[in-house]
């Protein structure tokens, strides 16, 4: 079965997002449902999303194994996992870990751009890597099936928890520093940690992360993946767009400054451009996946290959690693 599993996405969700879903043929997302949240306002989002999967029943349903994706498929519906960008739905407490494993969450960043409890931003001078609560709730997260993301993080946190993980860990949006030397793109070294524990990478395609920011063409990004696939492997990668469609400007400020700074914090934007970048006009929205399909054609990938990149890798990855560790995988 050929699917459509973005790895990462955060727009301003309504029915018109959800439609487009599934125009584009999207039958899986992971949508991050906290940024800066604690448990209660992370609980919150979950409530919001319940509304929508009560009033959008023949457009989406909340997915929390992979059969969710094939259920999607044969249904003509999108599945939606949730995941955090940050540790803070779990505070300080490593029993809620399993809680909101059980609420439906299947990735967790162990820290974002910042210093976290458990892990170092890519954002910090410095990196002294997993911390000892990060390695308390790695082994947690293992035990109950929620995938440590390390999407945000630093590179020594990021090799570190590839190898303190008994199970494979993801980065769901990022792409290559050597084809564009952003600050939360993943050198080799890291994505050979991440890659040779049989971890998966998620292609991101929000501006600041791509060659040509909103001018990259879909020709260079395909390129970049079939450069990662031949140093590390096709089996390893998949998309994760990072799409924030239909977001304000004030979202982005968010996910930057969060509670932790009074001060504005630009991330990869600047002074003179503080918001959300234009999206490249070939991906503008869930009804593009099309144009990346078509671009790994014509770089060359044969068709198994692009479905493993378009959404086999991720189905398989969901298969094995949304359970808890003593339980059989999915499929």
């Amino acid at each position: 079965m050929s699917v459509l599993i973005d790895g990462l996405q955060y727009a301003n969700w309504s029915e018109k997002v959800f439609r487009e879903m599934r125009a584009g043929g999207v039958d899986a997302v992971h949508v991050t449902i906290s940024y800066h949240e604690n448990f209660r306002e992370t609980v919150l989002n979950v409530e919001a999303w319940n509304r929508w999967f009560e009033r959008f029943p023949e457009l989406i349903f909340q997915g929390f194994t992979g059969d969710d994706v094939r259920r999607a498929k044969e249904t003509g519906r999108t599945a939606i996992f949730f995941g955090f960008q940050n540790p803070s739905p779990i505070e300080d407490d490593i029993g809620l870990v399993e809680i909101l494993h059980r609420l439906g969450a299947r990735f967790m960043q162990l820290s974002y751009n910042n210093q976290s409890l458990l892990a170092t931003g890519c954002y910090e001078a410095e990196d002294p890597g997993i911390t000892r609560m990060g390695r308390q709730v790695i082994k947690e997260m293992n035990r109950v099936g929620l995938v440590i993301d390390m999407s945000h993080s630093a590179d020594r946190s990021t090799i570190e928890a590839a190898d303190i993980s008994t199970r494979p860990i993801t980065i769901t949006h990022a792409n290559l520093h050597s084809w564009q030397p952003a600050l939360r793109n993943k050198r080799d070294d890291v994505i050979r940690a991440v890659t040779q524990n049989g971890g998966m990478m998620g292609f991101s395609l929000y501006p600041h992360h791509l060659r040509d920011k909103s001018d990259c063409t879909v020709d260079s990004f395909c390129e970049m993946i079939a450069r990662a696939a031949e140093t590390f492997g096709v089996d390893h990668f998949g998309i994760g767009s990072d799409l924030c469609q239909d977001q304000p400007d004030s979202i982005v400020e968010w996910m930057r400054s969060g509670r932790w700074t009074k001060e504005i914090d630009y991330g990869e934007g600047s002074a003179a451009a503080p918001g959300f970048p234009p999206q490249p006009a070939w991906f503008r929205d869930n009804r593009d996946f099309g144009n990346i399909r078509e671009g790994l054609a014509r770089t060359g990938f044969d068709a198994g290959e692009v479905n493993a990149l378009m959404g086999g890798n991720w189905l398989r990855f969901f298969d094995e690693n949304f359970t808890p560790a003593d339980a059989p995988p999915d499929r």
